[in-house]
């Protein structure tokens, strides 16, 4: 295990030089002088050239990229433009927050689709089976900011039993149940499309080792149907349900941008659109990095668990 661990991790650093490549020459293509968006008014010709030189912007971006990575490896991603702060600072502030929504989100979903999927296999063509397949159609369907638009007016407007955006309420609160409160529309919001997709998934893979001789066996000893379903062929299914759940963890992540602008959440994805209207380059290569590194880790931890699910990974 520790050497397959070892293998993982090394495999990492190609990959995370190969993120930090692409993030920053995106950024470089981005149309715009940051040095204009930075002056405003005071953006003429001689003091857009001075900051150019001040921020190493007049030198080729090659000479650009050594001198960001040279800085990453020390810890430094810069200093925010738009902010006047030390953008690692801003990101990891940011991201606790994204944190919180993504893994709320991420436990709903893995949870909710878990049992969804097992009931709607189970129960193949059945009542449960059709409801399950409607609601998982729709929630795959349905835009994730249309849903929240949909939860705020109903939750939030015409019900009041929820609060329609932040993280805490802006007079008072600051405590778990006021965060709770805040979580509950995003975080479903969020967790929607994911839960639908594995549920799918896990009812394909529950029905595959249903079928197979082992559970046969299982019934014919006599063993109890709770036992077969959640111990022998749960466990069988997890094999496949898991890189499921790594991929969703992603897309998780990923939807947190537009998520948290809907529900005015102060995480990463609410950084990276304003940083984006302001043309802070260092902000946006900052987040994006962070959240791409996140999802390389969480597909490392993935693979750990499957591995110890399922010894034959590290073979």
């Amino acid at each position: 295990m520790h050497l397959y661990i070892a293998k993982r991790l090394a495999a990492l650093v190609p990959i995370l030089f190969g993120l930090t490549l692409i993030v920053f020459f995106i950024m470089a293509l981005i149309p715009g002088d940051p040095a204009l968006a930075i002056l405003g008014a005071y953006a003429t010709p001689e003091n857009v050239a001075r900051l150019n030189t001040q921020l190493g912007l007049d030198q080729p971006l090659p000479v650009q990229y050594v001198t960001w990575l040279t800085n990453l490896l020390q810890g430094d991603l810069g200093r925010s433009y738009s902010l006047n702060r030390p953008v690692l600072d801003e990101v990891l502030e940011r991201f606790s927050a994204t944190a919180i929504l993504a893994g709320a989100a991420l436990v709903l979903c893995t949870i909710l689709g878990l049992l969804a999927g097992i009931v709607s296999a189970v129960r193949q063509y059945g009542l449960a089976d059709k409801v399950v397949t409607l609601l998982v159609l729709v929630g795959i369907s349905m835009p994730s900011f249309w849903l929240g638009l949909l939860l705020i007016l109903f939750f939030a407007v015409e019900l009041r039993w929820l609060p329609a955006s932040g993280m805490y309420a802006i007079y008072g609160g600051g405590d778990l149940p006021d965060l709770l409160r805040h979580l509950v529309l995003p975080a479903v919001t969020l967790a929607a499309v994911a839960t639908g997709v594995v549920a799918r998934l896990t009812r394909s893979a529950m029905l595959e080792v249903l079928r197979q001789d082992f559970i046969r066996t299982a019934r014919a000893k006599g063993l109890p149907e709770r036992r077969v379903i959640y111990v022998h062929a749960f466990k069988a299914a997890l094999v496949s349900i898991i890189p499921v759940v790594g991929i969703q963890a992603g897309f998780v992540l990923g939807g947190a941008v537009y998520i948290e602008t809907v529900f005015q959440w102060p995480g990463i994805g609410r950084m990276l659109v304003q940083a984006i209207s302001t043309r802070d380059i260092l902000l946006v290569q900052g987040g994006v990095l962070v959240v791409a590194a996140s999802y390389v880790l969480i597909n490392l931890l993935v693979d750990v668990l499957q591995s110890v699910v399922d010894p034959r990974v590290k073979a």
